[in-house]
């Protein structure tokens, strides 16, 4: 088999053997964002450091000091993520700092070899869904530049389905992984609340928030998800024994345009041929998502950027300062009642996993939406595209579930479509075992 040269587990062994070179690696990503300067993926480039740090890679793998899978793979970072020297912009006018260290996370990544090409372009701090509202201009969709690449992490998303990085680190508080993992086609992972340190990373809502891989392969992501958790990376394997998959229709399903139903219903229908089962499940009270969400993440970020919007109000987009100055009138008891309110939500998706190995449900209800959308119609009714947007990802924010989003079968628009696989707490592992499972059994259906 020709091996896939646009993922890690593929390249690693070449770069291994020294058929690859870390520095024509690095040249080739830094070539691909060259040629798309349309995108906007990146705020800051670390070219020059990048290149020294191939050479580098490239001396020690010849001399026998291999690191492991990632030595010698570019990976981009999220413009939220601190790098030692290195400005953080958060995607904001706001006054940048410039980190004395680097986050927990990159220690990690550069342990193992890893090479930072650069940081890439957000919804300005991390709270939209579109990586419209930045200083830097907007992320544009690499399968259509028309279209939003989807947010927040919409920079780490375009990178990687423009072949710009082999992987990526992000952040999702309400979805901001998984929602450009599936405006773009690519794959992206939300652990379990706690198993990656968020510790060196610009907080929105330090209950929400997670920090997390992003490739173009379940496989990737995984070896990302080792590194990052500090665990020995390994290349997962399909779980080979049939498993169960509960949908949660309710709620989640209720409205979807039908490319998004159609490719959820053929998701289904691929598992059901390769011998797994698919049932109906519910989630109770998976209404109460948006209430809950938003009384945790408006006063906590609201508290984070308190001193700023004393001080300089003016430098933050419109629609983010909004947000921020709404969690300003939430009354405490309101935050107290939305955080046992959580308690409730973790204990009913506990119950909906009970019997299945993992949820299966759409990702997004729609595709990536175009540029300067307000709102979007779903099924003749018009909603705004924020709440759209977050409708199927933030409920695992709020309970710490671990989700992973993948590519669906596409569309007749051939516009990307993607499923989310949800999994129990603290198995993880586990969850990216199932997820290729998935991945494996809607790459048979497509050939």
């Amino acid at each position: 088999m020709t091996p896939d040269l646009r993922q890690i587990v593929d390249v690693a062994p070449l770069v291994r053997s020294g058929a690859l070179s870390p520095v024509s690696l690095v040249e080739s990503c830094l070539a691909q964002i060259d040629a798309r300067p349309e995108v906007n993926a990146f705020i800051t480039r670390l070219d020059a450091q990048a290149l020294a740090d191939a050479r580098s890679a490239a001396e020690d793998i010849r001399s026998g000091r291999y690191h492991g899978p990632l030595h010698g793979i570019p990976l981009s970072l999220k413009d939220l993520v601190h790098v030692a020297g290195v400005k953080t912009t958060s995607g904001s006018a706001v006054p940048a700092v410039v980190p004395a260290t680097d986050a927990p996370a990159v220690t990690k990544l550069r342990a193992g070899g890893a090479i930072i090409i650069g940081k890439t372009n957000l919804h300005e701090f991390a709270f939209g869904t579109t990586s419209e509202e930045t200083a830097f201009g907007p992320v544009r969709n690499p399968l259509d530049p028309t279209r939003s690449a989807g947010g927040s992490s919409g920079g780490a998303a375009a990178a990687l389905a423009a072949g710009m990085c082999f992987g990526a680190l992000g952040t999702d508080t309400g979805g901001s992984i998984r929602i450009p993992s599936a405006a773009c086609g690519t794959v992206g992972l939300k652990a379990t609340n706690g198993e990656i340190s968020c510790e060196g990373v610009v907080a929105l809502s330090t209950t929400l928030d997670h920090l997390g891989p992003m490739a173009r392969s379940v496989a990737d992501v995984a070896l990302l998800f080792d590194v990052l958790s500090g665990r020995p990376p390994h290349v997962v394997e399909p779980v080979r024994d049939a498993l169960i998959f509960g949908v949660p229709r309710a709620y989640f399903c209720d409205r979807v345009e039908p490319g998004v139903a159609e490719a959820l219903s053929r998701a289904c229908e691929s598992l059901a041929k390769a011998g797994h089962s698919v049932r109906d499940v519910t989630i109770d009270h998976a209404s109460w998502t948006p209430d809950v969400y938003l009384h945790i993440v408006l006063p906590e970020a609201s508290r984070f950027h308190a001193t700023s919007l004393e001080q300089s109000p003016s430098l933050y987009s419109p629609g983010v300062r909004v947000r921020l100055e709404m969690g300003r009138y939430l009354l405490a008891e309101d935050y107290v009642r939305a955080m046992r309110l959580r308690q409730t939500l973790i204990t009913s998706v506990d119950r909906a996993l009970e019997g299945c190995d993992a949820l299966v449900l759409p990702t997004q209800p729609i595709p990536a939406p175009p540029l300067g959308a307000a709102t979007v119609a779903i099924n003749g009714v018009a909603e705004p595209i924020r709440a759209a947007m977050l409708r199927q990802t933030q409920l695992f924010n709020i309970t710490g579930h671990p989700a992973v989003a993948l590519p669906a079968p596409q569309a007749a628009d051939s516009l990307p479509r993607s499923v989310q696989i949800v999994g129990r707490h603290h198995a993880t592992t586990r969850l990216l075992s199932i997820a290729r499972t998935v991945e494996q059994c809607l790459a048979d259906r497509g050939r």
